[in-house]
Protein backbone atom coordinates (compact mmCIF):
# COMPACT_ATOMS: atom_id res chain seq x y z
CA UNK A 1 0.00 0.00 0.00
CA UNK A 2 1.40 3.40 -0.97
CA UNK A 3 1.71 6.23 1.55
CA UNK A 4 -0.99 8.14 -0.31
CA UNK A 5 -3.35 5.17 -0.13
CA UNK A 6 -2.62 4.71 3.56
CA UNK A 7 -3.37 8.37 4.32
CA UNK A 8 -6.61 8.20 2.34
CA UNK A 9 -7.66 5.01 4.11
CA UNK A 10 -6.99 6.48 7.54
CA UNK A 11 -8.90 9.68 6.77
CA UNK A 12 -11.82 7.69 5.33
CA UNK A 13 -11.92 5.45 8.38
CA UNK A 14 -11.86 8.48 10.67
CA UNK A 15 -14.72 10.10 8.75
CA UNK A 16 -16.80 6.89 8.84
CA UNK A 17 -16.22 6.55 12.57
CA UNK A 18 -17.04 10.23 13.05
CA UNK A 19 -20.33 9.93 11.14
CA UNK A 20 -21.26 6.72 12.96
CA UNK A 21 -20.31 8.37 16.26
CA UNK A 22 -22.41 11.47 15.72
CA UNK A 23 -25.47 9.58 14.46
CA UNK A 24 -25.41 7.25 17.47
CA UNK A 25 -24.30 9.75 20.14
CA UNK A 26 -25.78 13.12 19.28
CA UNK A 27 -26.65 13.63 22.93
CA UNK A 28 -22.94 13.54 23.81
CA UNK A 29 -22.31 16.47 21.50
CA UNK A 30 -25.19 18.31 23.12
CA UNK A 31 -23.35 17.84 26.41
CA UNK A 32 -20.38 19.60 24.82
CA UNK A 33 -17.58 17.48 26.27
CA UNK A 34 -14.04 17.99 25.03
CA UNK A 35 -10.45 17.08 25.77
CA UNK A 36 -7.20 19.06 25.49
CA UNK A 37 -4.01 17.03 25.03
CA UNK A 38 -0.38 18.05 24.61
CA UNK A 39 2.43 16.94 22.31
CA UNK A 40 6.13 17.79 22.48
CA UNK A 41 8.52 18.52 19.64
CA UNK A 42 10.81 15.53 19.25
CA UNK A 43 14.47 16.29 19.87
CA UNK A 44 16.46 16.35 16.63
CA UNK A 45 13.45 15.59 14.44
CA UNK A 46 11.40 18.57 13.32
CA UNK A 47 8.86 16.37 11.53
CA UNK A 48 7.95 14.19 14.49
CA UNK A 49 6.54 14.50 18.01
CA UNK A 50 6.33 12.90 21.44
CA UNK A 51 2.96 12.38 23.12
CA UNK A 52 2.40 13.27 26.76
CA UNK A 53 1.41 10.47 29.10
CA UNK A 54 -2.29 11.33 28.80
CA UNK A 55 -2.11 11.69 25.03
CA UNK A 56 -0.34 8.33 24.74
CA UNK A 57 -3.04 6.72 26.87
CA UNK A 58 -5.78 8.01 24.59
CA UNK A 59 -3.78 7.00 21.53
CA UNK A 60 -3.58 3.45 22.87
CA UNK A 61 -7.33 3.47 23.58
CA UNK A 62 -8.08 4.34 19.94
CA UNK A 63 -5.54 1.92 18.46
CA UNK A 64 -3.02 4.56 17.43
CA UNK A 65 -5.45 6.71 15.46
CA UNK A 66 -4.40 9.92 17.26
CA UNK A 67 -0.77 9.44 16.21
CA UNK A 68 -1.81 8.54 12.70
CA UNK A 69 -4.04 11.59 12.32
CA UNK A 70 -1.35 13.88 13.71
CA UNK A 71 1.09 12.57 11.11
CA UNK A 72 -1.20 12.98 8.11
CA UNK A 73 -3.07 16.17 9.05
CA UNK A 74 -0.17 18.57 8.61
CA UNK A 75 3.34 19.38 9.80
CA UNK A 76 4.41 18.46 13.33
CA UNK A 77 2.80 20.69 15.93
CA UNK A 78 5.17 23.45 16.98
CA UNK A 79 4.95 25.37 20.24
CA UNK A 80 1.74 27.39 20.36
CA UNK A 81 0.09 25.60 17.43
CA UNK A 82 -2.98 23.40 17.77
CA UNK A 83 -5.21 20.98 15.90
CA UNK A 84 -8.67 19.61 16.56
CA UNK A 85 -10.13 16.19 15.80
CA UNK A 86 -13.76 15.06 15.91
CA UNK A 87 -15.19 11.62 16.70
CA UNK A 88 -11.83 10.21 17.77
CA UNK A 89 -13.10 8.84 21.08
CA UNK A 90 -16.67 8.11 22.14
CA UNK A 91 -16.28 10.00 25.44
CA UNK A 92 -15.03 13.17 23.75
CA UNK A 93 -16.81 14.53 20.66
CA UNK A 94 -13.84 16.79 20.05
CA UNK A 95 -10.18 16.60 21.02
CA UNK A 96 -7.84 19.59 20.81
CA UNK A 97 -4.14 18.77 20.53
CA UNK A 98 -1.69 21.54 21.41
CA UNK A 99 2.04 21.98 20.87
CA UNK A 100 4.16 22.26 24.04
CA UNK A 101 7.57 22.90 22.50
CA UNK A 102 10.62 21.02 23.78
CA UNK A 103 10.10 18.43 26.52
CA UNK A 104 13.28 19.45 28.37
CA UNK A 105 12.51 23.17 28.64
CA UNK A 106 13.17 24.52 32.12
CA UNK A 107 14.27 27.72 33.83
CA UNK A 108 15.80 30.13 31.34
CA UNK A 109 18.26 32.56 32.92
CA UNK A 110 18.05 35.11 30.13
CA UNK A 111 14.25 35.14 30.18
CA UNK A 112 13.93 34.92 33.98
CA UNK A 113 11.16 32.35 33.91
CA UNK A 114 10.49 28.62 33.66
CA UNK A 115 10.00 28.13 29.93
CA UNK A 116 8.39 24.71 30.36
CA UNK A 117 5.70 26.07 32.68
CA UNK A 118 5.05 29.03 30.37
CA UNK A 119 4.72 26.72 27.36
CA UNK A 120 2.15 24.62 29.22
CA UNK A 121 0.13 27.67 30.28
CA UNK A 122 0.11 29.09 26.75
CA UNK A 123 -0.68 25.81 24.98
CA UNK A 124 -3.50 24.65 27.25
CA UNK A 125 -5.01 28.13 27.30
CA UNK A 126 -5.19 28.02 23.50
CA UNK A 127 -6.72 24.55 23.51
CA UNK A 128 -9.38 25.45 26.05
CA UNK A 129 -10.30 28.62 24.14
CA UNK A 130 -10.57 26.63 20.93
CA UNK A 131 -13.14 24.35 22.54
CA UNK A 132 -14.89 27.26 24.21
CA UNK A 133 -15.37 28.86 20.78
CA UNK A 134 -17.06 25.61 19.74
CA UNK A 135 -19.40 26.01 22.74
CA UNK A 136 -17.97 23.00 24.53
CA UNK A 137 -18.93 23.51 28.16
CA UNK A 138 -17.06 20.64 29.82
CA UNK A 139 -13.34 20.37 29.07
CA UNK A 140 -10.88 17.89 30.49
CA UNK A 141 -7.27 19.06 30.47
CA UNK A 142 -4.02 17.14 30.14
CA UNK A 143 -1.70 17.99 33.05
CA UNK A 144 1.30 17.80 30.69
CA UNK A 145 3.54 16.93 33.63
CA UNK A 146 2.68 20.08 35.61
CA UNK A 147 -0.89 20.12 36.85
CA UNK A 148 -0.60 23.54 38.49
CA UNK A 149 0.67 25.27 35.34
CA UNK A 150 -1.99 23.44 33.31
CA UNK A 151 -4.77 24.64 35.61
CA UNK A 152 -3.45 28.20 35.55
CA UNK A 153 -3.36 28.21 31.76
CA UNK A 154 -6.89 26.84 31.49
CA UNK A 155 -8.45 29.20 34.06
CA UNK A 156 -6.62 32.31 32.86
CA UNK A 157 -7.20 31.56 29.20
CA UNK A 158 -10.93 31.04 29.57
CA UNK A 159 -11.58 34.32 31.38
CA UNK A 160 -13.35 37.07 29.49
CA UNK A 161 -15.15 40.06 30.96
CA UNK A 162 -18.61 39.85 29.42
CA UNK A 163 -20.79 40.50 32.47
CA UNK A 164 -22.45 43.49 30.82
CA UNK A 165 -22.95 41.90 27.40
CA UNK A 166 -26.12 40.20 26.27
CA UNK A 167 -24.23 37.53 24.34
CA UNK A 168 -21.73 35.79 26.59
CA UNK A 169 -18.96 33.29 26.05
CA UNK A 170 -19.76 29.67 26.86
CA UNK A 171 -18.99 29.00 30.51
CA UNK A 172 -16.42 26.23 30.61
CA UNK A 173 -15.56 24.05 33.58
CA UNK A 174 -12.02 22.68 33.14
CA UNK A 175 -11.19 19.41 34.87
CA UNK A 176 -7.97 17.44 35.28
CA UNK A 177 -7.42 14.53 32.89
CA UNK A 178 -4.97 11.65 33.07
CA UNK A 179 -3.12 12.69 36.23
CA UNK A 180 -3.39 12.02 39.94
CA UNK A 181 -1.85 15.38 40.91
CA UNK A 182 -5.14 16.73 42.17
CA UNK A 183 -3.43 18.95 44.75
CA UNK A 184 -1.34 20.68 42.09
CA UNK A 185 -4.38 21.14 39.87
CA UNK A 186 -6.50 22.63 42.65
CA UNK A 187 -3.65 24.96 43.62
CA UNK A 188 -3.39 26.13 40.02
CA UNK A 189 -7.14 26.72 39.88
CA UNK A 190 -6.92 28.99 42.93
CA UNK A 191 -3.91 30.85 41.53
CA UNK A 192 -5.75 31.45 38.26
CA UNK A 193 -9.00 32.43 39.94
CA UNK A 194 -7.09 34.89 42.12
CA UNK A 195 -5.68 36.67 39.09
CA UNK A 196 -9.10 36.56 37.44
CA UNK A 197 -10.61 38.29 40.47
CA UNK A 198 -8.14 41.14 40.00
CA UNK A 199 -9.03 41.24 36.29
CA UNK A 200 -12.73 41.32 37.11
CA UNK A 201 -12.28 44.34 39.38
CA UNK A 202 -9.93 46.16 37.02
CA UNK A 203 -12.10 45.63 33.97
CA UNK A 204 -15.34 46.78 35.62
CA UNK A 205 -16.53 50.28 34.65
CA UNK A 206 -15.88 52.99 37.21
CA UNK A 207 -19.57 53.79 37.66
CA UNK A 208 -20.05 50.23 38.95
CA UNK A 209 -16.71 49.61 40.71
CA UNK A 210 -16.77 52.61 43.05
CA UNK A 211 -14.68 52.65 46.25
CA UNK A 212 -17.67 51.35 48.20
CA UNK A 213 -18.51 48.67 45.62
CA UNK A 214 -14.88 47.53 45.49
CA UNK A 215 -14.77 47.12 49.26
CA UNK A 216 -18.13 45.32 49.29
CA UNK A 217 -16.92 42.89 46.61
CA UNK A 218 -13.83 41.94 48.59
CA UNK A 219 -15.86 41.61 51.78
CA UNK A 220 -18.22 39.25 49.97
CA UNK A 221 -15.32 37.15 48.67
CA UNK A 222 -13.92 36.81 52.18
CA UNK A 223 -17.25 36.16 53.92
CA UNK A 224 -16.86 32.33 53.89
CA UNK A 225 -13.61 32.69 55.85
CA UNK A 226 -14.85 34.96 58.62
CA UNK A 227 -13.26 32.82 61.35
CA UNK A 228 -9.80 33.66 60.00
CA UNK A 229 -10.37 37.03 58.33
CA UNK A 230 -11.44 40.43 59.63
CA UNK A 231 -12.62 43.12 57.21
CA UNK A 232 -12.69 46.81 58.12
CA UNK A 233 -14.23 49.27 55.67
CA UNK A 234 -12.96 52.50 57.18
CA UNK A 235 -15.15 55.53 56.34
CA UNK A 236 -14.09 59.12 55.74
CA UNK A 237 -14.46 60.03 59.41
CA UNK A 238 -11.89 57.41 60.37
CA UNK A 239 -9.53 58.60 57.61
CA UNK A 240 -9.78 62.14 59.01
CA UNK A 241 -9.09 60.88 62.54
CA UNK A 242 -5.94 59.18 61.24
CA UNK A 243 -4.83 62.55 59.83
CA UNK A 244 -4.32 61.11 56.36
CA UNK A 245 -4.22 64.50 54.69
CA UNK A 246 -2.52 63.28 51.52
CA UNK A 247 -5.19 60.61 50.89
CA UNK A 248 -8.02 63.03 51.66
CA UNK A 249 -6.59 65.64 49.29
CA UNK A 250 -7.06 63.22 46.39
CA UNK A 251 -10.56 62.10 47.31
CA UNK A 252 -12.14 65.48 47.95
CA UNK A 253 -12.78 66.30 44.29
CA UNK A 254 -15.23 63.40 43.93
CA UNK A 255 -18.82 62.89 45.02
CA UNK A 256 -17.95 59.27 45.83
CA UNK A 257 -16.84 58.89 49.47
CA UNK A 258 -13.37 57.39 50.08
CA UNK A 259 -12.96 54.03 51.79
CA UNK A 260 -9.85 52.74 53.52
CA UNK A 261 -10.13 48.96 53.19
CA UNK A 262 -8.25 47.00 55.84
CA UNK A 263 -8.06 43.20 55.73
CA UNK A 264 -6.57 40.95 58.41
CA UNK A 265 -5.84 37.29 57.70
CA UNK A 266 -4.64 35.25 60.67
CA UNK A 267 -3.32 32.14 58.99
CA UNK A 268 -0.28 31.41 61.12
CA UNK A 269 -0.58 29.07 64.11
CA UNK A 270 1.64 31.62 65.86
CA UNK A 271 -0.72 34.52 66.50
CA UNK A 272 2.20 36.74 67.46
CA UNK A 273 3.93 36.30 64.09
CA UNK A 274 4.70 39.64 62.46
CA UNK A 275 2.40 40.09 59.45
CA UNK A 276 3.23 40.53 55.81
CA UNK A 277 1.83 43.94 54.85
CA UNK A 278 0.37 44.32 51.35
CA UNK A 279 -0.64 47.84 50.27
CA UNK A 280 -2.42 48.65 47.02
CA UNK A 281 -3.22 51.92 45.29
CA UNK A 282 -7.01 52.05 44.91
CA UNK A 283 -7.92 54.90 42.55
CA UNK A 284 -11.15 53.52 41.09
CA UNK A 285 -11.08 56.23 38.42
CA UNK A 286 -8.29 58.65 37.65
CA UNK A 287 -9.26 61.68 35.59
CA UNK A 288 -6.04 63.41 36.64
CA UNK A 289 -8.00 65.88 38.75
CA UNK A 290 -7.39 69.54 37.91
CA UNK A 291 -4.29 68.37 35.99
CA UNK A 292 -6.74 66.67 33.64
CA UNK A 293 -5.55 63.78 31.51
CA UNK A 294 -6.07 63.88 27.72
CA UNK A 295 -9.32 62.12 26.72
CA UNK A 296 -7.68 59.47 24.54
CA UNK A 297 -7.41 56.27 26.56
CA UNK A 298 -8.83 57.81 29.72
CA UNK A 299 -11.40 55.01 29.93
CA UNK A 300 -8.55 52.66 30.89
CA UNK A 301 -8.15 54.65 34.09
CA UNK A 302 -10.97 52.58 35.54
CA UNK A 303 -8.12 50.15 36.23
CA UNK A 304 -6.00 52.62 38.16
CA UNK A 305 -6.99 50.60 41.20
CA UNK A 306 -4.97 47.68 39.82
CA UNK A 307 -2.65 47.78 42.83
CA UNK A 308 -5.54 47.39 45.24
CA UNK A 309 -7.10 44.72 43.01
CA UNK A 310 -3.95 42.59 42.90
CA UNK A 311 -3.23 43.02 46.61
CA UNK A 312 -6.78 42.15 47.68
CA UNK A 313 -6.95 39.24 45.22
CA UNK A 314 -3.64 37.98 46.65
CA UNK A 315 -5.05 37.99 50.16
CA UNK A 316 -8.27 36.27 49.03
CA UNK A 317 -6.17 33.57 47.34
CA UNK A 318 -3.88 33.16 50.36
CA UNK A 319 -6.95 32.60 52.52
CA UNK A 320 -8.40 30.04 50.08
CA UNK A 321 -5.04 28.22 50.06
CA UNK A 322 -4.96 28.32 53.87
CA UNK A 323 -1.39 29.62 53.84
CA UNK A 324 0.11 29.50 57.36
CA UNK A 325 1.03 33.18 57.46
CA UNK A 326 -0.42 36.39 58.84
CA UNK A 327 -1.21 38.96 56.16
CA UNK A 328 -2.67 42.45 56.40
CA UNK A 329 -3.97 44.08 53.24
CA UNK A 330 -4.51 47.84 52.97
CA UNK A 331 -6.28 49.58 50.10
CA UNK A 332 -6.93 53.34 50.14
CA UNK A 333 -9.89 53.63 47.74
CA UNK A 334 -11.14 56.82 46.11
CA UNK A 335 -11.68 58.63 42.81
CA UNK A 336 -9.45 61.43 41.51
CA UNK A 337 -11.86 63.93 39.95
CA UNK A 338 -11.90 67.64 39.04
CA UNK A 339 -14.42 69.84 40.82
CA UNK A 340 -14.70 73.03 42.82
CA UNK A 341 -13.53 71.03 45.84
CA UNK A 342 -10.58 69.34 44.13
CA UNK A 343 -6.95 69.96 45.05
CA UNK A 344 -5.22 72.58 42.93
CA UNK A 345 -1.66 72.52 41.59
CA UNK A 346 0.54 74.21 44.15
CA UNK A 347 -1.56 73.17 47.15
CA UNK A 348 0.29 71.89 50.21
CA UNK A 349 -1.06 68.94 52.20
CA UNK A 350 0.16 67.14 55.32
CA UNK A 351 0.64 63.36 55.40
CA UNK A 352 0.00 61.09 58.37
CA UNK A 353 3.65 61.23 59.46
CA UNK A 354 3.60 65.03 59.53
CA UNK A 355 5.56 65.62 56.33
CA UNK A 356 4.22 68.37 54.10
CA UNK A 357 3.80 67.81 50.37
CA UNK A 358 3.57 70.38 47.61
CA UNK A 359 1.13 68.99 45.05
CA UNK A 360 2.35 70.43 41.77
CA UNK A 361 0.55 67.85 39.66
CA UNK A 362 -2.79 66.44 40.81
CA UNK A 363 -2.36 63.58 38.32
CA UNK A 364 0.51 62.28 40.47
CA UNK A 365 -2.09 61.21 43.03
CA UNK A 366 -1.24 57.54 43.56
CA UNK A 367 1.86 58.33 45.58
CA UNK A 368 -0.24 60.60 47.83
CA UNK A 369 -2.76 57.90 48.81
CA UNK A 370 0.06 55.38 49.22
CA UNK A 371 2.06 57.74 51.43
CA UNK A 372 -0.59 57.69 54.16
CA UNK A 373 -1.25 53.98 53.73
CA UNK A 374 2.47 53.21 54.12
CA UNK A 375 2.62 55.31 57.29
CA UNK A 376 -0.33 53.36 58.68
CA UNK A 377 1.23 50.03 57.65
CA UNK A 378 4.17 50.64 60.00
CA UNK A 379 1.86 50.63 63.03
CA UNK A 380 1.56 46.83 62.70
CA UNK A 381 5.32 46.20 63.05
CA UNK A 382 5.34 44.20 59.82
CA UNK A 383 7.71 41.47 58.73
CA UNK A 384 7.84 43.15 55.32
CA UNK A 385 5.85 45.72 53.37
CA UNK A 386 5.03 45.27 49.69
CA UNK A 387 3.01 47.90 47.89
CA UNK A 388 1.63 47.65 44.35
CA UNK A 389 0.43 50.50 42.17
CA UNK A 390 -0.24 51.48 38.59
CA UNK A 391 1.89 54.44 39.49
CA UNK A 392 3.69 55.91 36.49
CA UNK A 393 3.50 55.97 32.72
CA UNK A 394 7.29 56.17 32.90
CA UNK A 395 7.38 52.55 34.06
CA UNK A 396 5.44 51.50 30.98
CA UNK A 397 7.99 53.38 28.87
CA UNK A 398 10.90 51.74 30.71
CA UNK A 399 9.83 48.08 30.77
CA UNK A 400 6.62 47.86 28.77
CA UNK A 401 4.57 44.78 29.59
CA UNK A 402 7.57 42.46 29.99
CA UNK A 403 7.89 42.77 33.76
CA UNK A 404 6.78 44.61 36.88
CA UNK A 405 9.30 47.19 38.05
CA UNK A 406 10.42 46.61 41.65
CA UNK A 407 12.09 49.22 43.85
CA UNK A 408 13.29 47.83 47.16
CA UNK A 409 15.49 48.77 50.10
CA UNK A 410 16.00 45.07 50.88
CA UNK A 411 18.04 42.48 48.98
CA UNK A 412 16.33 39.80 51.08
CA UNK A 413 12.88 40.89 49.95
CA UNK A 414 13.89 41.45 46.32
CA UNK A 415 15.36 37.94 46.02
CA UNK A 416 12.15 36.34 47.27
CA UNK A 417 9.97 38.34 44.90
CA UNK A 418 12.29 37.48 42.02
CA UNK A 419 12.31 33.75 42.83
CA UNK A 420 8.51 33.71 42.97
CA UNK A 421 8.25 35.45 39.61
CA UNK A 422 10.48 32.87 37.89
CA UNK A 423 8.00 30.16 38.92
CA UNK A 424 4.87 32.07 37.88
CA UNK A 425 6.27 33.50 34.65
CA UNK A 426 4.90 36.89 35.72
CA UNK A 427 8.29 38.54 35.91
CA UNK A 428 9.73 41.31 38.05
CA UNK A 429 12.76 43.50 37.37
CA UNK A 430 14.70 45.51 39.93
CA UNK A 431 14.93 49.27 39.49
CA UNK A 432 17.22 51.79 41.29
CA UNK A 433 16.51 53.76 44.46
CA UNK A 434 19.44 56.16 44.16
CA UNK A 435 19.70 59.32 46.25
CA UNK A 436 19.94 61.02 42.87
CA UNK A 437 16.15 60.60 42.61
CA UNK A 438 15.45 61.46 46.25
CA UNK A 439 17.01 64.89 45.80
CA UNK A 440 14.56 65.62 43.00
CA UNK A 441 11.49 65.17 45.22
CA UNK A 442 12.93 66.77 48.37
CA UNK A 443 13.83 69.94 46.47
CA UNK A 444 10.48 71.68 47.03
CA UNK A 445 9.79 75.40 47.16
CA UNK A 446 6.92 75.33 49.65
CA UNK A 447 7.02 72.03 51.53
CA UNK A 448 9.13 69.09 52.69
CA UNK A 449 8.44 67.18 49.49
CA UNK A 450 7.12 67.75 45.99
CA UNK A 451 4.84 65.13 44.50
CA UNK A 452 6.68 65.30 41.16
CA UNK A 453 10.38 65.30 40.38
CA UNK A 454 12.24 68.37 39.22
CA UNK A 455 12.41 66.94 35.67
CA UNK A 456 10.44 64.45 33.56
CA UNK A 457 13.40 62.07 33.39
CA UNK A 458 13.26 58.93 35.51
CA UNK A 459 9.63 59.44 36.48
CA UNK A 460 9.16 55.93 37.85
CA UNK A 461 12.31 56.33 39.94
CA UNK A 462 11.35 59.70 41.42
CA UNK A 463 7.91 58.32 42.29
CA UNK A 464 9.57 55.44 44.14
CA UNK A 465 11.92 57.89 45.88
CA UNK A 466 8.87 59.86 47.03
CA UNK A 467 7.30 56.74 48.56
CA UNK A 468 10.55 55.88 50.30
CA UNK A 469 10.18 59.07 52.34
CA UNK A 470 7.27 57.36 54.13
CA UNK A 471 9.07 54.07 54.83
CA UNK A 472 11.21 53.21 57.83
CA UNK A 473 10.77 49.41 57.68
CA UNK A 474 13.96 47.53 56.71
CA UNK A 475 12.13 45.29 54.22
CA UNK A 476 9.99 47.25 51.78
CA UNK A 477 9.29 46.86 48.07
CA UNK A 478 7.33 49.08 45.72
CA UNK A 479 5.89 47.36 42.65
CA UNK A 480 5.06 49.73 39.80
CA UNK A 481 2.60 47.73 37.70
CA UNK A 482 1.62 50.43 35.19
CA UNK A 483 3.35 48.62 32.33
CA UNK A 484 1.66 45.27 33.04
CA UNK A 485 -1.80 46.72 33.74
CA UNK A 486 -3.27 45.61 30.43
CA UNK A 487 -2.68 42.86 27.89
CA UNK A 488 -2.85 43.19 24.13
CA UNK A 489 -1.25 40.00 22.88
CA UNK A 490 1.99 39.94 24.89
CA UNK A 491 0.92 37.19 27.31
CA UNK A 492 -0.58 34.42 25.15
CA UNK A 493 -2.67 32.87 27.90
CA UNK A 494 -4.47 36.13 28.69
CA UNK A 495 -7.09 37.63 26.42
CA UNK A 496 -6.96 41.29 25.48
CA UNK A 497 -7.92 43.50 28.41
CA UNK A 498 -6.84 44.15 31.98
CA UNK A 499 -4.29 41.59 33.09
CA UNK A 500 -4.53 41.26 36.88
CA UNK A 501 -0.75 41.03 37.01
CA UNK A 502 1.24 40.28 39.16
CA UNK A 503 -1.29 38.56 41.46
CA UNK A 504 0.13 35.06 41.03
CA UNK A 505 3.66 36.28 41.77
CA UNK A 506 2.46 37.90 45.00
CA UNK A 507 0.62 34.70 45.97
CA UNK A 508 3.68 32.58 45.25
CA UNK A 509 5.83 35.02 47.22
CA UNK A 510 3.46 34.80 50.22
CA UNK A 511 3.37 30.98 49.97
CA UNK A 512 7.17 30.77 50.00
CA UNK A 513 7.41 33.24 52.88
CA UNK A 514 4.94 31.10 54.84
CA UNK A 515 7.28 28.12 54.46
CA UNK A 516 10.14 30.11 55.96
CA UNK A 517 8.23 30.96 59.12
Amino acid sequence: MTMFTLKRALLTAARIKQCRFFSASQNNWNNRKGLVLGVYEKEGDTDSFDLTTAARSLDDAVSGKLSALLKISGPALKKGKNRIFYGLHEDFPCVAVVGLGKNNAGVCGSENWDTGKENIRAALSAGCRLLQDLEVSHVEVDACGDAQAAAEGAVLGLFQYDLLKTKKKTKVTPQLHGSDDVAGWEKGILYGEGQNLARLLMEGPANLITPTAFADTIEEKLAPYSERVTVHKRPQGWIEEQQMGAFLSVSKGSEEPPVFLELHYNGSPDKTQAPLLLVGKGITFDSGGISLKPPSGMDAMRADMGGAATVCATLVTAVALKLPINIIGLAPLCENMPSGKASKPGDVVTAKNGKTIQVDNTDAEGRLVLADALCYAHTFSPRAIVNAATLTGAMDVALGSAATGVFSNSDWLWERLHQASVVTGDRVWRMPLFQHYTRQVTDSQLADLNNVGSSRSGGACTAAAFLREFVTAPHWAHLDIAGVMGNKDEVPYLRKGMSGRPTRTLVEFAARLAQEA
